[in-house]
This record gives structure tokens, C-alpha cells and sequence, in this order.
């Protein structure tokens, strides 16, 4: 009796691994690349928020402090504009990192066979 549960659970659990093995590609290339990207764009958005780079867009020609004579617009529009320069190079850099990351994403899998198969090539040719 045990035996045959044992048996039966050894074949269900070595071909669940199997399918798991298999599958694997298809779901690190759909599912899993759709989710990475949600959370990417949920990450920039939440990086966007943090700078309310465009709250300060959007006011760029508001002047600040209620100062509506010509050189508090001025001082108020090159304030602003500095601003935008700084977290918008801010926010390209956390760009750069969600890119690399993506990139990443899609290229570990054939780097990983690639170095398997080079590493096992270099076991094979020397023993």
C-alpha cells in the first residue's frame, strides 16, 4: 500500500516538474514579461509622483509665492526651470534603471543557456 502511493506520487510529482521545466520559457516570455512590465510602469509612476515633475511642468508659468510683477515671474519661471532640468535628469536615470532592467529580463535566459552549453562544451572537449 504504501508502495503504491508512493510510486503514484513520485510520477505525479516528476511530471508536474517536468511540465514546470517546459512551460517555463512560455511563461518568462508572456505572463511574466507582462507583469515585469506593469510593475516597471507602476514603478516610473511612482518615481513621477515622488518628483512631481508634472505638477512643476504644469506651473512652470505660475508665478511663485503670488509675486505677479515682472521679476517674480521671472525668478519664478528660471526657479522652475531648474527644477524641471534636475528632476527630469531624475527621472531619466530611474528610466535608464527600469530599461536595464527590462533588458535584463529578456536577455538571462539565452546568456544562462548560452553559458551553460559554453561551459559544458569546455568540460567535454578537456576530459
Amino acid at each position: 500500500m504504501l508502495s503504491n502511493k508512493f510510486l503514484f506520487y513520485t510520477i505525479k510529482i516528476t511530471a508536474m516538474l517536468f511540465w514546470e521545466i517546459i512551460y517555463f520559457p512560455a511563461w518568462w516570455y508572456t505572463a511574466g514579461l507582462l507583469r515585469l512590465l506593469s510593475t516597471l510602469r507602476e514603478f516610473l509612476a511612482n518615481r513621477q509622483k515622488e518628483l512631481a515633475f508634472l505638477v512643476w511642468v504644469k506651473n512652470i508659468f505660475v508665478p511663485m509665492y503670488g509675486e505677479y510683477d515682472w521679476e517674480g515671474r521671472l525668478i519664478s519661471f528660471v526657479v522652475r526651470l531648474v527644477q524641471i532640468i534636475a528632476r527630469g535628469a531624475v527621472l531619466l536615470i530611474w528610466l535608464l534603471i527600469a530599461l536595464a532592467v527590462l533588458l535584463s529580463w529578456l536577455f538571462l535566459p539565452p546568456a544562462v543557456l548560452w553559458q551553460t552549453f559554453y561551459q559544458l562544451s569546455y568540460f567535454i572537449t578537456f576530459n
